[in-house]
């Protein structure tokens, strides 16, 4: 009996993470502009990417570069929150935190444009050529 509650106490705590980790994406979803952004750019790319026919490996590089802009822009989020909780007056050091932040999610997204045109421009060019 005691394995049955252990095992259900198990099973609660790991539905309580999917569902706080749902939360998370329905907040930012709802509140942050620059995840819908993303997301919109993401679906674009997909789209580009079954038009145009990229390999599997194109596939896997683009998939690892959706989850890295999404994941960032989570953290981004999550820190610039923190940051803002923890000190509610404007602060030199707390600007420069959340700024560092945002920066980190630029430059994956700068990254991943250039992957993207490395992988989307012979392709798209070959069309026309």
């Amino acid at each position: 009996m005691e394995k049955i509650e252990e095992f259900k106490k198990k099973r609660k705590k790991l539905r309580n993470s999917f569902k706080y980790a749902f939360e998370g994406v329905h907040r930012e979803l709802k509140e942050e502009q620059n995840l819908k952004i993303h997301l919109l750019i993401m679906l674009c790319v997909i789209i580009a990417g079954f038009l145009l026919k990229i390999s599997a490996i194109e596939w896997i590089i683009c998939i690892i570069l959706f989850g890295l802009v999404i994941s960032l822009e989570l953290i981004n989020t999550a820190i610039e929150l923190t940051v803002d909780l923890a000190m509610p007056q404007i602060h030199e050091k707390a600007k420069a935190a959340k700024d560092i932040a945002a920066a980190a999610v630029l430059v994956v997204a700068f990254c991943s444009v250039i992957i993207g045109f490395i992988i989307f421009l012979p392709k798209i060019l070959s069309l026309f050529l």
